[in-house]
């Protein structure tokens, strides 16, 4: 990679020549030692496959749509009302964006670069504007649910985990799914267990994200990573047979670590059925992800949320319907945890792609589609079998 002020190239395979000159305020790039091209030093330009393609850093990866049917839709929510420790979650799609640029386009497991002939679109950040949480909740799925139609991968970037309830009811319209979510298996990395009934009174808070997925009517629910967590969240863990738990205290030990990472990874084999792929950062140990809003001590490794990634993708008896990366806070003194969610949302990306060139994504779209569910999340009750009291707070 050559850099100059604001301006990044790319360099194309190592049997194409390519050399950069400067002249005034503009760059010249040589591509296969014949054919100059100009650019302003305020923009950047991306070399792939011999060929260079000037880019906006609100794109993800810095690559521009092609037009045409999309294959993956990046939707950026923008979505901070209940974070409860660090602030800035809002930022956080936004700042994915901006660090994707700089992730290498090539993917091992793909084996080329992306976009690998693949369609990706950037949307516009959503920012709900209704007055109050539910209803910027409806908001959302509203947002949400024309990307579940089975036609294209839509990879939410969040903004707090607040916003899965809303992706799972948008969910609900998938042809796979069919408008019955007990279908749907919700597999989850995350420091906590996100399965408090309530927090500070709120049932949306993003603490209780799995919590209310769970009362939505999904199918199962599986959690790698966690390690912070309340006793009601025990206590529900061990009641709800839809749960299955594998906790960093178990995968992380020193000693006997890889044997429960082993059976996690099983789990992932032996799943069916569509799924969505939830990713808290904080998933991750605390040294990769110090901006998130609750870095936690012991987590899972990069190379274990990877792993997860491509052992999930790669079964061939499931599909990821669509997938989220979540409580993304942009980090000020260096890009550390924003570029470790952009690596690992491009990770999704190839590995969907993968899995639709080896046909295990066109059979997603075969059902048909249903129609939106009718339903707000002002009328929402949450399932009472595992509702606690909720505590009342005097100044």
């Amino acid at each position: 990679m050559y850099s100059v002020p604001v301006a990044i190239l790319y360099c194309p395979p190592t049997h194409i020549k390519c050399s950069l000159q400067l002249h005034g305020n503009t760059i010249l790039s040589l591509i296969n030692g014949t054919e100059w091209v100009s650019a302003s030093l305020s923009r950047e330009a991306r070399c792939t496959g011999g060929m260079v393609a000037f880019f906006d850093a609100h794109q993800f990866l810095g690559l521009p749509s092609q037009g045409g049917p999309v294959d993956v839709a990046v939707i950026p929510l923008a979505y901070e009302l209940t974070t409860s420790y660090g602030m800035g979650t809002a930022e956080g799609p936004r700042a994915c964006i901006q660090a994707s640029a700089q992730v290498e386009l090539f993917d091992q497991t793909l084996g080329e670069d992306l976009p690998a002939g693949a369609n990706i679109m950037t949307l516009e950040d959503f920012e709900a504007q209704a007055p109050t949480l539910r209803l910027q909740l409806d908001e959302m799925l509203g947002h949400a649910t024309p990307w579940l139609d089975g036609q294209c991968f839509p990879l939410f970037l969040g903004g707090e985990h607040g916003i899965l309830p809303p992706i799972i009811q948008a969910a609900s319209s998938h042809p796979m799914v069919g408008g019955d979510l007990s279908k749907l298996t919700v597999v989850q990395l995350d420091a906590h267990a996100d399965l408090r009934s309530h927090l500070n009174g709120e049932i949306f808070s993003h603490a209780c994200a799995a919590s209310r997925s769970l009362d939505l009517g999904i199918g199962r629910l599986l959690q790698a990573g966690v390690r912070a967590y309340s006793s009601e969240e025990a206590q529900r863990i061990l009641a709800d047979q839809r749960i299955t738990t594998f906790f960093a205290r178990d995968t992380q030990h020193p000693h006997t670590g890889g044997k429960a990472w082993s059976k996690w990874l099983d789990n992932l084999r032996q799943l069916s059925g569509p799924v969505h792929f939830t990713l808290d950062i904080d998933g991750l140990d605390g040294a990769l992800v110090p901006a998130t809003g609750t870095p936690v001590p012991g987590g899972l490794s990069y190379w274990q949320a990877v792993e997860t990634i491509e052992v999930l993708f790669g079964n061939p008896n499931i599909t990821v319907i669509s997938a989220d990366v979540n409580e993304i806070t942009p980090q000020i003194d260096t890009p550390l945890t924003q570029f470790t969610a952009a690596c690992l949302a491009t990770k999704i990306v190839a590995c969907h792609l993968l899995a639709k060139r080896e046909g295990r994504w066109e059979s997603s779209g075969t059902g048909e589609r249903a129609d939106p569910p009718s339903f707000s999340f002002e009328d929402f009750e949450q399932d009472e079998a595992f509702a606690s009291p909720k505590k009342e707070f005097h100044s």
